[in-house]
């Protein structure tokens, strides 16, 4: 039987008298992007760092494939790459000596590091920059130097913290799609709690809000997790609002335009076929009719608790 590539068994920490997390339970069996999501204080950078062994937790169990991450940490790290928020580069070096450096203090062979070099550079996208020094390339291109010394031993588990923080929409962009690239052949693990981080990037979630995990499912699952509560139609011989409310489960009208009306409902959403079968039957000239889902942050003030 194949190891999981990462397992946390009740996890649980606390600073001083209180709990940063408590009984944080999940499982990362396949290649993809992850996503730990949070809002700021919620407990994500303290799972993380214990994940990354940079903290020891006060109760729970990480396994990384298959090798405890307490008992063993030296063993289990051999498996784990990790960015964090601030990528610890030393500028003053070029790409190679700093690339060289990273492989060298995760013990690699040294007959290994020149290939593992030339393959982490090239699947970030940086190798025209081997000699030039860190401190003159953009930020954009010193993320990627970063996520290469995250990679270069070939890690089955990334850690990424944060990852496209304070750079421009354009480096944004092609950071995201190095992540999906470097996500075919191992498993990604970003921490952030930025909404349309987790909807460019993860195939799956994790939120965590005051130290409890509150959801994990796929990126669908969390898209859809409040149902469609609104009907967005557009009629070109619109009735009056007080006709439409007589529709059974419609609860309040909207119209946005002579022609655009939303209409909110409660219950399942078989009130489509209520709308246009009255529409048809009174000549409402309906040309459009569609679900509208609740936007991320709606989601997200759910599940953290914040939809006062």
């Amino acid at each position: 039987m194949l190891n999981k590539i990462v397992e946390v068994k009740h996890l649980s920490h606390k600073y001083s008298v209180d709990w940063a997390i408590r009984d944080i339970n999940f499982e990362i069996k396949e290649n993809g992007v992850f996503g730990l999501l949070g809002s700021n204080g919620a407990g994500k950078s303290t799972t993380m760092n214990i994940i990354c062994n940079v903290l020891t937790q006060t109760e729970g169990d990480v396994f990384i494939n298959g090798i405890n991450l307490r008992e063993h940490p030296i063993e289990a790290k051999k498996f784990i790459g990790f960015l964090p928020q601030k990528a610890p580069l030393h500028t003053e070096m070029t790409v190679d000596e700093y690339l060289y450096h990273c492989a060298d203090i995760r013990l690699m062979p040294k007959k290994e590091i020149p290939k593992a070099m030339e393959r982490a550079k090239e699947k970030c996208g940086i190798t025209h920059f081997s000699k030039r020094q860190i401190r003159n390339l953009s930020g954009g291109y010193q993320q990627r130097v970063g996520i290469a010394q995250a990679i270069i031993h070939n890690p089955l588990f990334v850690i990424l913290d944060e990852p496209t923080n304070g750079l421009d929409p354009n480096q944004i962009v092609e950071v995201r799609r190095l992540i999906r690239e470097i996500a075919k052949d191992r498993a990604v693990l970003i921490s952030t709690h930025i909404l349309p981080e987790v909807q460019a990037v993860c195939d799956y979630i994790m939120m965590i809000e005051h130290g409890q995990k509150v959801f994990e499912g796929t990126i669908n699952a969390f898209n859809t997790y409040m149902s469609p509560s609104a009907l967005l139609t557009i009629m070109h011989n619109a009735p009056s609002s007080e006709e439409l409310m007589k529709i059974e489960g419609v609860v309040r009208v909207e119209r946005l335009t002579n022609t655009r009306i939303r209409l909110h409902f409660r219950g399942d959403d078989s009130i489509i076929g209520r709308v246009v079968k009255q529409a048809v039957s009174n000549h409402w000239h309906l040309r459009e009719i569609s679900l509208e889902k609740e936007s991320l942050d709606k989601v997200f003030a759910k599940l953290s608790g914040k939809d006062a």
